[in-house]
């Protein structure tokens, strides 16, 4: 399948992303420290730390991403919970750099943005697609659907409507008037 292989490049580019923000983002707060001027009269040392602490946290964002991809690859199973969220932000926020890399850089970051965006919705679509038919086939020792004794089950056939009379279980309650 494909499955595996589009987690493990997700995995790979996010790693790498997250190496090339951090060091990015660190950079401009080392320039900012450096440069030793305001922005609209913003402390210069402010602006160089949180330039720092955003190469940090976006830093481990987008490694805590790829360590989700990571572990999606290892193990062949869909993300679920707060792996699964972390995959769907990681994308929209390649949207998102997408869209303004366009007008920003050029088209070269664009494709690149849309490329990713494009390999982590593959990487959450795939592990939604769900293979009872190709796994009941198989069956438990791969010679199709074979019953306890190998003998093959017998095919589902159509399920006559039983006609029942009788009202659902639990007690029931007559709606309350809604006029007084």
């Amino acid at each position: 399948m494909v499955r595996r292989p589009v987690a493990w490049a997700v995995a790979v580019i996010l790693f790498a992303e997250a190496l090339g923000i951090a060091a990015l983002n660190w950079f401009m707060g080392v320039v900012v420290d450096r440069q030793d001027m305001s922005l609209a009269g913003l402390d210069p040392d402010k602006m160089s730390v949180s330039a720092k602490a955003g190469a940090v946290v976006f830093g481990l964002y987008f490694a805590l991403c790829g360590l989700v991809a990571l572990l999606v690859a290892v193990r062949n199973r869909p993300p679920a919970g707060l792996g699964r969220v972390l995959l769907i932000s990681v994308a929209v926020v390649h949207a998102l750099l997408g869209a303004v890399s366009w007008g920003l850089i050029g088209w070269q970051a664009f494709l690149f943005m849309v490329i990713v965006l494009a390999l982590v919705v593959l990487l959450l679509m795939t592990y939604d697609q769900v293979d009872g038919a190709g796994e009941a086939a198989a069956g438990a020792d791969g010679e199709g659907g074979s019953g306890p004794a190998g003998e093959p089950e017998p095919e589902p056939g159509p399920v006559a409507e039983a006609k029942n009379d009788t009202p659902p279980a639990g007690p029931f309650t007559p709606p309350a008037p809604t006029t007084p």
